[in-house]
């Protein structure tokens, strides 16, 4: 779908000038004595999407609140992350409520009286200057950039009275590319849904809706087949801690979305340090658990040898089990949940799953041959369902991708939306 096809294309771009010139950046800032008592709503950058969007703020007392809940924003206000800038978490403040913080790790930009409000966020989210943020910034694992660098950072600037159809325009144009992407993140939860129901039937309860079933006398577990017996990890599993004399050998990741991975293969920005000398060697069939963000499901089975964190576990899976089988397993609602449960940690977002821990856990272990079946029969079912994710996955890539494209075009320029309108 062309969304730009009622526009004219300029050969001149608008001009531009100094962020500083046209706004003012980190006006107001909560006071030290402020009650303690008082409620506030903080924003940090977490709460940002790349495309704008605010969501997940959470209530403190001031006196319990993060110590960089500091920053006052008001209607019309802009506000664009300072650190971890390759997040690109940009967002227009709408209708506030009066207690609204947000992190330091904002700049807070209030446009002044040659700045639309409205034009003003979509100026700071195009291509144009969202890359010139993240050049700017210094630092590797948290690349950050000082509020006076990004005020010395150039932004479009159309005439005054141009503004607010621009900003009226890709109200509109992105409106329309949003309800497109909406609905296909909505297959794809569907998809995800379908996925883990048929997953956690097939590796908890078996292929056959006839079997005899039996109780397994594990709470998370609760009836499967009568052939199927449960043993605890430390049965099935040991820990592999080999280590890498060089680190030059392919560096995994783990996700709760991919399991383990290529690092080279992911498109996002990920931390890497310097010399992965020391990091643990793991090899295909090994059981790998991403040890911070194992309470979401971060763990998986290795495909190929590579490294990976020196804070992640490594184990080697036993004979008795099919490492096809406990990859659909581990990854399981039922078993990510018992993960949780056995993890120790002050928060949720601290959990923490160690070998001690990992090897209590009581898994179940069917028959060879049933492992191999249930593995055949996911497999089957499930290609066509990830054919499915791939075109929706790549279609949302792609509008995301023309969402962006667009704004940059209409902000500096290059299409004429006034003439379009």
């Amino acid at each position: 779908m062309n969304f730009v096809s009622n526009t004219l294309h300029r050969t001149v771009r608008w001009p531009k000038c100094r962020l500083k010139h046209v706004a003012s950046i980190n006006d107001e800032v909560l006071s030290k004595t402020t009650d303690p008592d008082w409620e506030l709503e903080y924003v940090d950058i977490s709460n940002v999407s790349n495309k704008g969007r605010i969501a997940g703020i959470q209530r403190y007392s001031f006196e319990r609140a993060p110590s960089r809940a500091r920053r006052i924003v008001r209607d019309g206000d802009i506000i664009v992350s300072t650190v971890r800038t390759y997040l690109k978490a940009v967002a227009r403040i709408k209708d506030p409520p009066d207690n609204m913080i947000v992190s330091t790790g904002f700049a807070v930009v209030r446009p002044g009286q040659d700045l639309d409000h409205n034009f003003a966020s979509y100026a700071l989210q195009s291509e144009d200057f969202i890359e010139q943020v993240v050049a700017e910034s210094q630092g590797i694992s948290y690349p950050a950039i000082t509020s006076e660098r990004l005020g010395c950072i150039p932004v479009s600037l159309p005439p005054r009275e141009k503004q607010p159809a621009i900003a009226d325009y890709l109200d509109r144009e992105t409106a329309r590319i949003d309800e497109l992407v909406a609905e296909k993140e909505k297959m794809l939860a569907l998809l995800e849904e379908k996925r883990n129901a048929l997953i956690t039937r097939a590796v908890t309860r078996g292929l056959d809706p006839k079997a005899t079933m039996k109780d397994s006398g594990v709470a998370w577990l609760g009836g499967f087949p009568n052939t199927w017996t449960q043993e605890r990890a430390k049965v099935l599993f040991s820990v592999r801690d080999e280590r890498s004399e060089d680190g030059t050998e392919e560096l995994l990741t783990v996700s709760h979305l991919t399991g383990v991975t290529p690092r080279a293969g992911k498109d996002v920005f990920m931390f890497k340090a310097e010399s992965q000398e020391g990091y643990k060697k793991c090899y295909p069939g090994d059981f790998v658990v991403n040890t911070l963000w194992a309470w979401m499901g971060a763990m998986g089975i290795v495909r190929e040898p590579g490294i990976v964190s020196p804070d992640y576990h490594v184990y080697v899976t036993g004979p008795r089990y099919l490492p096809d089988y406990f990859d659909y397993l581990c990854r399981s609602g039922p078993f990510v949940a018992e993960v949780n449960r056995h993890s120790k940690g002050v928060w949720s977002s601290r959990l923490r799953l160690y070998p001690e821990v990992f090897f209590n856990i009581r898994l179940p272990v069917p028959p060879p041959e049933e492992q191999r079946a249930i593995v055949e029969a996911l497999n089957t079912e499930l290609s066509e369902a990830r054919e499915l994710e791939t075109a929706l996955k790549q279609s949302i890539n792609l509008l995301t991708e023309r969402r962006t494209a667009l704004i940059t075009a209409a902000v500096t320029g290059q299409i004429d939306v006034v003439g379009a309108n």
